[in-house]
């Protein structure tokens, strides 16, 4: 027979009742926290996996601000490019507008006038701030202007930096893009300039060479040539100019073509036209050169202010003047639509790893709901019965205790 003492009874009950009490407790905590697993010792499984889908969930979102930083960042240049574009295309109107053979001298410096309002414009577009303070076209160096006004030019002040973003595991996105590659390395028109005579004693010339054009780029990269040197020779001494040598950079001859003065003439994909040349003079054509686009407008307004149509020099450098800033500016618009078109690409980049991190955090935290979070009907159901339970063995406890031996005596 096993004799259970009243000091038992008192222990277990209380020990019972400690229980039910604790198991009362955690099932109200979790439904005031609204998780089935609180600590560790809830569910060790459980608590390690959710600690990884933590520290997944946290990552994620971290990405998710780089990609909307990235947008937002992609989302300025683009529009500040837009504007740029708007401002140019307005200047090759007012450039079209001053090619008029019919306009006075006042005609062209009230065009010169809006010129200079729309290249402040495109300066200040330049210059463009992010929300931070920073300017976006600067390279590295977002705390200067990109461009400034030094000795009546616009000059770059930045370096040639592009900033990089991570916006998910291995997945980086260029979020900036320096203004010298876009606004300044703007390929050039083809231009000539009277460089000099040969060595020996010649009249002074009055040559000029005018109406130079590209007309086949495949033959300008064959020659190999994105400087061409021209001479004007007579093949008899004295005699009348009938060939121009085309020069190597050693100054020997490479080839003579013929030539006649007034007439257009192609040398390597390149045309040309020479007026009043003498024997001797050494005309310089350079192709490949690249100038900022706010070099040629404020050649422009420069030609505008400054040059004079009267006698046939003057109309010819006008003419070309013109001639030379069309073909400037859109080059500068094509360099402008082709950078809008890699922002637009990346700008999709950048989308694309955002809908793929949103999914990825869902799937995560769906987990991680399925892991922790508790269900409110199971648990409200359950509390009920604890609760029961409670308070049943309390007042089972309470009539236990009662009772002794010596109520028997």
């Amino acid at each position: 027979m096993i004799r259970i003492s009243s000091q038992q009874i008192f222990s277990g009950g209380i020990n019972r009742l400690q229980d039910l009490s604790a198991q009362l407790n955690k099932t109200d905590e979790q439904i005031a926290t609204g998780k089935r697993v609180n600590r560790p010792s809830d569910d060790p499984v459980a608590a390690a996996r959710i600690l990884k889908l933590d520290q997944e969930v946290k990552r994620i979102e971290t990405y998710e601000r780089n990609a909307q930083l990235a947008n937002n960042r992609l989302g300025q240049e683009e529009s500040a490019i837009s504007s740029s574009l708007d401002i140019l295309q307005r200047v090759r109107e007012l450039t079209v507008q001053a090619g008029n053979g019919s306009l006075s001298a006042s005609d062209r410096l009230s065009i010169s006038s809006e010129m200079k309002e729309r290249l402040q414009q495109l300066a200040q577009t330049a210059n463009t701030q992010d929300a931070s303070g920073e300017y976006i076209f600067s390279g590295f160096q977002g705390g200067s202007p990109a461009y400034a006004k030094e000795a009546g030019e616009w000059t770059y002040q930045g370096d040639e930096g592009q900033r990089m973003l991570e916006i998910d595991d291995g997945v980086t996105v260029a979020i900036s893009d320096n203004g010298k590659e876009i606004f300044d390395r703007i390929p050039a028109t083809a231009s000539g300039a009277l460089t000099g005579p040969l060595p020996f004693p010649v009249p002074t010339s009055d040559g000029r060479i005018n109406s130079i054009s590209v007309i086949n780029r495949s033959d300008l990269q064959a020659g190999g040539f994105s400087t061409i040197e021209v001479r004007a020779s007579a093949s008899i001494l004295g005699g009348e100019l009938d060939g121009l040598d085309v020069l190597n950079t050693d100054g020997t001859i490479n080839k003579t073509v013929p030539f006649v003065a007034g007439e257009p003439v192609t040398v390597n994909g390149v045309q040309f036209t020479l007026t009043d040349p003498v024997d001797g003079d050494i005309f310089t054509i350079e192709t490949g050169e690249k100038q900022s686009v706010f070099k040629t407008i404020e050649n422009l307004i420069s030609g505008l202010d400054n040059l004079s149509k009267s006698g046939s020099a003057g109309s010819d450098a006008y003419n070309d003047l013109i001639a030379g800033s069309l073909a400037n500016i859109d080059n500068a618009q094509e360099s402008f639509i082709l950078k809008q078109t890699e922002l637009g690409g990346r700008m999709n980049s950048v989308e694309s790893t955002q809908a793929f991190l949103e999914d990825s955090a869902l799937y995560s935290k769906e987990i991680r709901s399925q892991l922790q979070d508790i269900d409110y009907a199971e648990a409200i159901s359950t509390l009920s019965f604890q609760s029961f339970v409670l308070q049943a063995a309390q007042q089972s406890f309470a009539r236990v205790s009662q009772l002794s031996l010596f109520d028997r005596l």
